[in-house]
């Protein structure tokens, strides 16, 4: 099984430490992993912008970079979304559906794939986990409190098993940050509200630290962190998994 690794533009310009952990967990797992050094952006802004047809190229050399892997893994609900749900802009070959067919959100694949849910992580604080909408509307990768069923969350089965962490329930689990992509710009009074929304819960509910499956919600809501000089810290679930007592010592 050989698994092709991409990170998303943000993370690679923003937070190349998520890409590192990500990177470093799989390897941990005995995955086989490559980074296409080809491998550019998704489509995914430029499709959420209105310009989706001026994104084929971009979706293209996506399939090119990855069409020969057995699995695409990505530290991105939103970017694997995009993948697989709106690459229907490209003439449906074998490459693209296989491509399409393939990619996964990395806790995803740990948990659906791999079948594993205990890495052997250390991280005794109290976490908030942001269930964000792309990955839990869109690739289901927990369940939805306004659906009825049983609950279930890939993350929460990896993170559940990391030792002396202590999950915080919030009032509001599954609620929109605000963030949105290009959202963000375009209503940006509506968007500051409700991620200041989202904070108070997980101040509310006692938390030190909010995680997620997509960086770009976290970089939303760590900006208003900052500006308010609230007592929070943002970690990728990646960055959780990969952490150790040995690791956490020589932080």
């Amino acid at each position: 099984m050989t698994v092709g690794l991409f990170i998303p533009c943000y993370i690679n310009q923003l937070y190349p430490q998520v890409g590192i952990a990500t990177l470093e967990l799989l390897e941990k797992l005995n995955v086989d992993v490559v980074y296409p050094s080809g491998q550019t952006c998704c489509g995914q802004p430029m499709a959420n912008s209105g310009y989706e047809n001026e994104s084929v190229g971009t979706c293209q050399n996506f399939v090119e970079n990855f069409k020969d892997f057995d699995y695409i893994v990505t530290p991105s609900g939103s970017c694997a979304y995009h993948v697989k749900k709106h690459y229907n802009i490209l003439e449906q070959t074998p490459n693209v559906t296989k491509v399409r067919n393939n990619v996964h959100e990395l806790c995803e694949f740990i948990v659906n794939v791999l079948k594993v849910t205990n890495i052997g992580a250390y991280f005794p604080y109290k976490v908030g986990i942001h269930k964000s909408c792309h990955g839990l509307r869109g690739l289901r990768l927990g369940s939805c409190s306004e659906l009825v069923g049983d609950h279930y969350s890939y993350i929460e089965d990896l993170l559940k098993e990391v030792s002396d962490i202590e999950l915080m329930p919030l009032q509001r689990a599954d609620e929109c940050c605000g963030f949105g992509g290009t959202f963000a710009v375009a209503e940006e009074a509506v968007s500051v509200k409700m991620g200041k929304d989202k904070i108070k819960d997980h101040l509310e509910s006692g938390v030190e630290v909010i995680t997620a499956t997509d960086t770009s919600c976290l970089m939303h809501l760590e900006g208003l962190i900052n500006r308010n000089k609230q007592p929070l810290k943002v970690m990728h679930v990646a960055e959780i998994l990969n952490t150790n007592l040995t690791k956490l010592k020589s932080d």
